[in-house]
């Protein structure tokens, strides 16, 4: 085989169907988030606005933070030196595992390298612990959910999204014996919408499953003390094992779940993905467990934040924009088109100082492409304003008119 043929083949499919991913080279300016600077393939920089990052509260630029991973690196250095089983479990991972415990009212809680490995590692794992166990799983799922579900080797069953009927046809079919999964997400980050809690709960007491909630895009910014949707809805003690990320709102790096004290201490006895992979440095533990504690109390963060994001729904409605507003904090514009996707990407950054990425297939079915905006507390009138006139004038003008966005 010509391997190098075979790669050129590889990445020209991808330029061909218009979904060759370009990454931005920005720079995060320190206290002046959402601001950035772009460094341009010709060598030059250029200011520019993030409207597309998941620093959804800007915790990553905030005081509290900072000074606890300065402390942390003035203290420990910059490594953990380990897994968390060899010397990479210090006193920094062991405090942000009771902050994340106490924030999701469970027994214990474990943290992973991301959020995506959290997800991988526990759901390939949950097989070893329970034999024959059968995992139901919304159509919608993050991939990182899928992936550990399709490497675990036991049965699964995928239900329509939110179809909570469908669940219920599935379940209802499987052996009343077999031990039961169902797994599903919150807040699904493509559209914005929201999973039904409620209901999947009392199926799930109904048919005696444990549930698994990935709360990726909602902790930090829903609930009193922002421990996610379940937690808004009084619905924490129902949920067996929840999902989370410690690099979207609460503004650093890593992934967990929280759950009984038995089920993180299975997990982590069996789980590969937690026993063979280097811990998190402990300068980034001190800064999420910080940043949690902050955050569960600032409730007025959290309404700022939201305030934000339907002030720009209600402006971009104004316009007469495809938006899909589901109420929350996610504001997608549906292009419907990779080219036009990409050309509005670029030319919001190259005339308007305004970086959003495109999105494609497959993070979305073709004929969705779309620009995902997530507006935070710090987005300001200036940078509200510079948003909803690029966008006006871009889908008024330029050869981009309504009706070939849409189609």
């Amino acid at each position: 085989m010509n391997y190098n043929a075979q790669l050129d083949k590889a990445l020209q499919n991808l330029h061909d169907e218009d979904r060759y991913r370009t990454f931005i080279d920005i720079e995060r300016e320190r206290g002046n988030f959402p601001h950035a600077v772009w460094n341009k393939p010709d060598g030059s920089k250029q200011p520019v606005t993030v409207w597309c990052g998941n620093d959804y509260l800007g915790m990553g630029q905030h005081p509290v933070v900072l000074d606890a991973m300065k402390d942390a690196l003035d203290a420990t250095g910059a490594g953990s030196g380990g897994t968390r089983n060899i010397s990479g479990t210090t006193v920094y991972h062991k405090r942000l595992e009771a902050e994340l415990a106490d924030w999701h009212q469970k027994e214990a809680a474990l943290v992973f390298s991301s959020a995506y490995i959290a997800n991988d590692a526990t759901l390939s794992t949950l097989p070893k612990l329970f034999p024959g166990l059968i995992i139901y799983s919304d159509e919608l799922n993050h991939a990182s959910m899928i992936e550990g579900i399709r490497r675990n080797g036991g049965a699964k069953r995928v239900f329509r999204h939110n179809d909570v009927e469908h669940l219920r046809a599935l379940l209802a079919a499987d052996d009343p014996a077999a031990p039961k999964l169902i797994a599903f997400e919150s807040i699904y980050s493509m559209d914005g919408d929201f999973g039904p809690i409620r209901e999947i709960c009392d199926l799930a007491d109904e048919f005696n499953a444990l549930t698994y909630i990935d709360e990726v895009h909602a902790v930090g910014m829903y609930g009193e003390r922002g421990a996610g949707v379940a937690e808004r809805d009084g619905l924490l003690a129902r949920l067996d094992i929840v999902n989370g990320t410690l690099g979207k709102a609460v503004g650093v790096f890593g992934g967990y779940i929280a759950a009984s004290a038995k089920m993180c201490d299975a997990v982590r006895s069996y789980a590969p993905g937690f026993i063979f992979t280097t811990s998190i440095p402990p300068t980034v533990a001190a800064g999420a467990a910080a940043s949690i504690a902050h955050l569960k109390s600032d409730t007025a963060l959290r309404a700022r934040h939201q305030t934000q994001a339907q002030i720009l729904k209600l402006r971009l409605k104004g316009l007469g924009l495809p938006i899909i507003d589901h109420g929350s904090h996610i504001v997608p514009l549906i292009v419907g088109n990779p080219k036009h996707t990409k050309l509005m990407s670029d030319m919001l950054l190259e005339t308007y100082d305004i970086y959003v990425q495109p999105i494609n297939y497959p993070t979305v079915p073709r004929g969705t492409e779309r620009l995902r905006f997530t507006p935070s507390p710090v987005h300001g009138p200036r940078e509200m304003d510079g948003l909803v006139q690029g966008l006006d004038e871009l889908w008024s003008h330029c050869a981009l008119n309504r009706a070939e966005l849409a189609g």
